[in-house]
């Protein structure tokens, strides 16, 4: 493992004049278990720099050039020479515009500021992109994450990338009778510091309390603020060692922050040295300790008042004092581990389930409960299904059942009030994702309410039915509201049906699922007959037309004809109803194998969903070779044939092959149910619409 830190431009990397990022580093590095294989790059010119394995980035400094563009790219030159798994870079999410092209590492993002306050993340659709392409965003308090998530969507919200470690300070004992009557204030000497505040607050202490005087570390030379007293020190910058040693002699520590501060050093380090610690109500400063007086009306007179409350009140004191250093936990220590974890995490990341955080979804599509359970085993509810397993909120709206409820004189066709549900519901429910099945009554026009008034929230479709040659009516209404979508699948390879480009859509196989896919019909020992077709004049007519011919019966007479020795069990045709429900799972059980046989020319990876309940039952399955279907399935789990020669032949040899014919079924359902599961397409659907990158079977 090689793994590269890069700080912000211009940080000190030095014990001399060192910063909150570079002492967070060099304190975690070195007791880190990947520390041999860590590399920090930096701009510091100083002699003295920490011990870590540092390369000083010599860049070209150009008035034409930004000094910090010249910092970076001077950085990727040392990286091409010493690629790394992991990139770290702190403090500048601008600087992934030059990472991203690094396609062979890791990268991970931290914060120590306020993310709405830094070019390359201040809007939202910054933000969106950082989560999109990094591996982690690491936060240094809950109150930073909180401010990075501000206005965005959910499933941004709870994005398993979003981590928050703290900073910390190494742990070390002391004795709380050694200390002195010091009040401390570590920091810029500036208002935002709240450096005024502190000098009006504790003049007025000093007077009172002789025998207590005041420490001030820091130094400002952009803003000048003086105070004068006696027992007031005025130390100026000192090395953080020596810092240490002053708060380790020091009963009060002072953070009087006007500013959000996202996390607080002072306060934090104050904490592990034993002070009691009074500190303002901003930003993450109260996630800095976990005993303390936290002042959240900042005024001068409120700091006076809670330090001489102290100082008055020992035994309050004490307790702050103890309890401080008793229940401190954000050591080095701590943190370098949860670092490492994150970086073990990543090697592993291909097993881990990027889409795990729990989403709101309002599912459109038609579940057939008009149909008293006839259509019971559809796409519709696999997919529901699939989307549930995932662990998110999902509500379904049965668009045709609905339909068929509203209808009135008004209302002929139920449309309007349909439409009315739908975008009540939008308000109520508040999703993250609208996905849409075959939703066809659901109008362009809602879609763009809903991306005008919530334009959060993201919208999909799938589709299954064939829209070539002479389903291109099919066609017309899967593109009719494309134009709202942020993605589109169908179960026909993409590229077969000349789409534009501009319109992001992608192949899913149909799913199965293992609550309605669940026969293994490859273990009846005695079927009664040798193969099983079953076709239909459409699933919601649910019997055959008068009048009206299928091609595949052609074919299907052919191959009966030139195999008359075979019992064939056939629905949908020769005046034989079609089946449903479980009517067919018991006719599919009591057969040796089935004929998977769609109309119209076969087209790449189409097939009716009708191959899911075939393969996912378990029944060695026929499939015609130009549907490509066996670059998902190898020859050993599904049956191939490129003629009705061929498939004849095959036919023969299998029907009375139990071993191999069995083998292939109960092969073919394990590699359906393994690869191509409700589930997987449910969390396909979601990761390409969400634009999260993670590798699928198809």
């Amino acid at each position: 493992m090689k793994i590269s830190i890069l700080l912000p431009y211009k940080e000190n990397y030095s014990p001399e004049y060192a910063g909150a990022v570079s002492i967070f580093i060099n304190d975690t590095v070195k007791i880190s278990k990947y520390k041999k294989k860590i590399i920090v790059y930096g701009s510091t010119n100083k002699k003295t720099k920490f011990k870590n394995n540092y390369v000083n980035l010599k860049y070209e400094k150009s008035l034409i050039k930004s000094s910090s563009r010249s910092y970076i790219q001077e950085f990727l030159k040392e990286e091409k020479k010493n690629k790394s798994n992991i990139i770290e870079f702190h403090n500048r999410p601008s600087y992934l515009k030059y990472l991203i092209k690094l396609n062979y590492a890791k990268k991970v993002l931290y914060f120590h500021n306020d993310p709405l306050e830094m070019n390359g993340s201040r809007s939202v659709d910054d933000r969106i992109h950082l989560i999109n392409n990094l591996d982690n965003i690491i936060f240094n308090s809950d109150w930073s994450k909180s401010r990075f998530i501000e206005n965005l969507n959910t499933i941004y919200k709870l994005s398993p990338k979003l981590l928050v470690i703290k900073q910390s300070i190494d742990s070390k004992k002391i004795n709380l009778k050694s200390k002195k009557k010091i009040i401390t204030f570590v920091g810029k000497l500036n208002s935002a510091k709240g450096y005024d505040i502190f000098g009006n607050a504790v003049i007025p202490v000093l007077n009172k309390y002789k025998d207590w005087s005041s420490f001030v570390v820091g130094d400002e030379p952009r803003e000048k603020i003086t105070f004068k007293h006696p027992r007031l020190k005025i130390l100026g910058f000192q090395k953080h060692k020596n810092v240490l040693n002053i708060l380790e002699k020091s009963s009060i520590s002072v953070v009087s922050s006007r500013w959000d501060e996202p996390f607080g050093r002072t306060s934090l380090e104050a904490a592990s040295r034993g002070c009691a610690v009074i500190l303002s109500d901003r930003g993450g400063l109260k996630e800095t300790i976990t005993d303390g007086v936290v002042i959240k009306n900042i005024s001068a007179k409120n700091f006076q008042k809670a330090i001489k409350n102290l100082i008055a009140n020992k035994k309050l004191m004490k307790k702050y004092q103890y309890n401080s250093l008793k229940n401190f936990f954000l050591n080095n220590k701590f943190a370098s581990k949860k670092i490492d974890i994150y970086r073990s995490k990543l090697f592993d990341s291909e097993n881990r389930n990027i889409v795990k955080e729990r989403i709101k979804i309002l599912h459109i599509t038609n579940l057939n409960e008009r149909h008293n359970g006839r259509l019971f085993y559809n796409t519709g509810r696999r997919l529901n299904n699939g989307l549930i397993k995932l662990n998110h909120k999902v509500l379904t709206l049965s668009d045709r059942d609905l339909l068929n409820s509203y209808r009135s004189i008004k209302d002929l066709t139920g449309s309007i009030k349909l439409n009315k549900t739908f975008l009540e519901t939008v308000k109520n429910f508040e999703p993250d994702l609208i996905l849409l099945g075959h939703a066809d009554s659901i109008k362009q026009e809602s879609l763009k309410k809903v991306k005008n008034d919530y334009p959060e929230i993201k919208i999909a479709q799938w589709f299954l039915d064939r829209m070539d040659s002479r389903w291109k009516s099919n066609k017309l209404r899967f593109l009719d509201k494309i134009d709202y979508m942020d993605y589109s699948f169908c179960t026909t390879d993409p590229k077969s049906l000349n789409f534009n480009k501009k319109y992001k859509i992608s192949f899913i196989p149909n799913p199965v699922d293992e609550s309605l896919d669940d026969m293994n019909v490859y273990e009846n020992k005695n079927p009664e007959y040798d193969l099983f077709f079953a076709m239909s004049h459409g699933v919601h007519r649910g019997v055959l037309k008068k009048g009206k011919f299928d091609e595949r019966e052609n074919f299907v007479k052919h191959l009966i004809k030139n195999n008359k020795h075979l019992k064939f069990n056939i629905f949908g045709m020769n005046n034989i109803q079609p089946i449903w429900g479980d009517e067919f799972k018991k006719n599919l059980y009591n057969s040796k194998i089935a004929l998977n046989l769609s109309q119209g020319k076969s087209l790449k990876y189409y097939s009716s969903d009708r191959i899911a309940q075939l393969m996912g039952n378990g029944i060695a399955t026929l499939i015609d070779e130009k549907t490509q279907l066996n670059n998902l399935f190898p020859d050993s789990s599904a049956i191939f044939y490129n003629s009705i020669k061929d498939l004849s032949l095959k036919l023969n040899k299998l029907v009375n092959n139990e071993k191999l014919r069995n083998k292939i079924a109960k092969k073919g359902k394990f590699i359906y149910h393994q690869k191509y599961n409700s589930l997987k397409v449910a969390e396909y659907i979601i990761s390409k619409t969400f634009g999260v990158k993670k590798k699928f079977n198809w």
